[in-house]
């Protein structure tokens, strides 16, 4: 169990904060004047990068209900919430994928998301200007052949955002998505490919300048510094050299 976290600066909980675009995030909003929960299952990690922005580190999973109500245990107050925790595996026509790759997808990318929003809800509301923001993927609503387990969890992240929108309607929380195209990390490719690093280059090869992690954190960043009254629901982010997940200009 963790010790809750008592703090005067607004409280930003970062799921998936071990790497990429979650590490991103918590730097900047760090530097932005959050105290950040940097959550994720890599405990030496989150501890590492809680120490660097003078965080808090929580070990997370967003599969485990013990662990995500842990978490809410230990935030009591909440200001922020990204719900960046997810990930790709394989990239198999539907005839040739492995169900176990789907169900882990959407336990991660989808279940997490709720599980993790509605244990915080609570704080979010009481903090009279909470915010959700939920990273999806162009992959939310554009298709492409051999990702269909991928699409499918992330145009079902999607309808959670626009129905989690509806439902909080009148309530002080406000309810964004942000939904990235190519971002190069060092770990995103990976993972989807059981860790083949040739594969992995292969995505990002003859791409001069694919998305950083830190492109997308600005972006969250600046959707969470809007005033309290304005709502920005969706932001798609590509690169230049890529206008659609199919498209991609390569030299």
């Amino acid at each position: 169990m963790f010790r809750p976290v008592h703090t005067q600066s607004p409280v930003a909980v970062v799921t998936g904060a071990s790497s990429g675009i979650g590490a991103a995030t918590a730097r900047k909003l760090a530097s932005s004047g959050y105290h950040v929960v940097a959550a994720a299952r890599r405990t030496a990690r989150v501890e590492a990068l809680a120490a660097e922005i003078g965080g808090t580190a929580v070990t997370l999973d967003v599969t485990d209900q013990a662990s995500v109500d842990a978490l809410a245990a230990a935030v009591p107050a909440c200001r922020v919430l990204v719900n960046n925790a997810g990930a790709a595996l394989g990239l198999e026509p539907v005839a040739e994928s492995d169900p176990a790759d789907w169900q882990r997808m959407y336990d991660v990318n989808v279940i997490g998301v709720q599980r993790v929003t509605r244990a915080l809800l609570p704080a979010l509301t009481a903090s009279g200007a909470g915010h959700v923001v939920i990273v999806s993927s162009i992959a939310a609503r554009l298709v492409y052949e051999g990702g269909a387990g991928y699409t499918g969890v992330k145009h079902a992240v999607a309808a959670l955002r626009e129905t989690l929108r509806l439902e909080l309607l009148g309530q002080p929380v406000r309810v964004s998505e942000v939904a990235p195209g190519m971002v190069r990390t060092e770990e995103f490719s990976l993972v989807r490919f059981g860790g083949d690093a040739e594969r992995a280059a292969a995505v990002y090869e003859g791409v001069a300048e694919p998305l950083t992690a830190e492109d997308v954190a600005d972006c969250i960043d600046w959707v969470l510094s809007r005033p309290p009254h304005v709502n920005v629901d969706l932001i798609e982010v590509k690169p230049l050299a890529q206008a659609a997940p199919h498209r991609v200009h390569r030299t």
